[in-house]
């Protein structure tokens, strides 16, 4: 196949690089293959050896969602050592279009187009579907982006929704900001709300009361919490969902985002079950007076492993993005 019938897109993080053929006026991924970023000095060449390992010889455009601000045509990633100039490589791959897009803008647009069975309901609905979406999720940070119904389909809004200020709404929480805002100086909610902030919040919880925090990783406190090994883990991770819950609340209103809520990302569906029993929905619903709204608007865990590649093929024909 050759360049008239298939563009590239691409969903590339700090550690590795997901590429997919679509077809043009499609948005379904096809040959998709995840790529380790350290294997390749740059850009240029990871996308030379997914073109061989897929069997196409070119591609007529290409659409690339990456983990770092998109400024002009100079893109440099954050987590990895991949720097590279959208107009040059375009040049150099012949390509008519080359778009690059924030890839929590690619995960929003990818959102409408995950089909039912990776949506997970946590709570509420039935919602208004001509409303806004709010979608969000906390991984290496917290990713915030929504979409904003058009004619003939959405706006995605980028946003660093996840970098407002951290609000305290007890004595515990108070004495969290205060021990997170020596390490930090400000403290924003992605210190919390993410794997690292994860950490993070088991470590405050462990000073609060004057134990060991003995665990180093997120993911160790995430299975100690999940298997009920360790009451501080369990408790932490507990709380890290009623705070995610209270952000996603407050996004809600702020946005008016009664389309329903899209909680993304690697993280939430390590630990689903749990999830769902945790307080999350109450963090969620506890607004006061606004307490109905929230409780009209559904929100879903996503499940489908590559939203971000719906998103950057949803990206290639959006002439908003």
């Amino acid at each position: 196949m050759t360049a008239e019938h298939y563009s590239l897109v691409g969903d590339i993080g700090g550690t590795n690089a997901r590429f997919a053929l679509v077809e043009q006026g499609s948005v379904q991924p096809r040959a998709i293959e995840v790529l380790p970023c350290r294997d390749y000095e740059n850009l240029d060449q990871a996308v030379v050896a997914y073109l061989e390992r897929a069997g196409v010889a070119s591609v007529r455009q290409a659409c690339l969602a990456v983990a770092s601000p998109v400024r002009g045509t100079q893109v440099r990633m954050t987590n990895n050592h991949w720097r590279f100039d959208t107009e040059v490589v375009r040049q150099t791959f012949g390509w008519s279009a080359f778009k690059v897009i924030n890839d929590f803008t690619a995960m929003a647009l990818g959102v409408p187009h995950v089909p039912d069975a990776n949506l997970v309901h946590v709570c509420g609905g039935p919602g208004d579907p001509g409303r806004p979406k709010l979608v969000m999720g906390p991984g290496t940070g917290l990713g915030v982006s929504g979409l904003v119904p058009i004619r003939n389909g959405w706006v995605p809004l980028m946003t660093e929704g996840g970098h407002v200020d951290f609000a305290p709404t007890d004595d515990l929480e108070m004495d969290m900001l205060r021990i997170l805002r020596a390490r930090f100086g400000r403290v924003s909610v992605e210190r919390i709300l993410c794997g690292q902030g994860l950490l993070n919040l088991y470590q405050a919880h462990a000073e609060i009361r004057g134990v060991a925090a003995p665990l180093d990783a997120p993911e160790k406190i995430t299975a100690a919490a999940v298997d009920a090994s360790d009451a501080l883990a369990r408790e932490t991770l507990r709380h890290f969902c009623e705070i995610l819950g209270r952000t996603a609340g407050n996004a809600v209103l702020t946005l008016g985002s009664l389309g329903g809520v899209y909680l993304c990302g690697g993280i939430l569906p390590r630990f689903l079950e749990f999830f769902l029993e945790s307080p999350f929905r109450n963090g969620f619903e506890d607004k006061g007076r606004m307490r109905p709204l929230l409780e009209f608007t559904p929100v879903y865990v996503v499940t489908e492993a590559y939203t971000g590649l719906l998103g950057a093929a949803e990206a290639l024909g959006n002439p908003e993005v």
